[in-house]
């Protein structure tokens, strides 16, 4: 089966390479579940829609090729998905950056209908204020603003972002205060005078105070 059609019809793909019709139909219910969240997490980081639709589909093959391996007890579906997007993010951005990219995809790239266009573009444009949160967390240490990413932005659980950066949910929870921390600060400095609470901070500005993740108690 080829990459494109690979990415139309994912559960064939399972079922075709494993002979189980079973994992076909949980790997369906996995894709379902987190495409429109993978497409938002690409529309986020560039605003042409044959890449994100790339990127997507890139993401959904690895899934497929590497489905036997996904093992519930070790996190969520969606923690084992984002990994993988993060992976093929980063492998995209180390090939553009050699300038190689155009020269594997000329080749393999699927091309999309009118319809696929507007609908990614509709996508991009609902993710404009991700993507400028997205520059706006540059200011942040790396190992900050990764999780960030992944808890305030993508919505996963801080559980959930600790399997995909591969740490414990603890460390996710420390990161997390000193990277909110550090953004209200910024905010306050940036705000204009009027708009400051005697305390320093902006009104309007929100307080993330969450409990520990359900997740995390169990």
């Amino acid at each position: 089966m080829t990459e494109k059609a690979a990415a139309t019809h994912p559960a064939a793909e399972v079922a075709e390479r494993t002979g189980d019709a079973g994992a076909a139909s949980e790997f369906e219910r996995l894709y379902r579940a987190n495409i429109d969240a993978v497409t938002a997490y690409f529309a986020r980081r560039t605003t042409d829609p044959q890449l994100v639709a790339d990127l997507t589909a890139d993401t959904f093959v690895t899934a497929i090729t590497s489905f036997e391996s996904f093992d519930p007890r070790k996190g969520s579906a969606r923690a084992w998905v984002f990994g993988i997007a993060r992976h093929v993010y980063a492998a995209h951005c180390e090939t553009y950056s050699q300038q190689q990219h155009k020269l594997r995809r000329l080749a393999g790239r699927r091309d999309l209908d009118q319809d696929q266009v507007e609908e990614l573009l509709e996508r991009i444009d609902a993710e404009r204020a991700g993507r400028g949160l997205i520059a706006a967390l540059a200011m942040l240490p790396e190992r900050e603003r990764a999780v960030i990413e992944l808890v305030d932005v993508a919505g996963l659980r801080p559980k959930d972002a600790a399997t995909v950066l591969g740490l414990t949910p603890g460390t996710v929870r420390m990161r997390l205060m000193r990277a909110r921390a550090r953004l209200r600060r910024q905010a306050a400095r940036d705000a204009p005078a009027s708009a400051r609470r005697p305390d320093g901070t902006t009104y309007g500005s929100r307080q993330h105070n969450h409990g520990p993740d359900e997740g995390d108690r169990k």
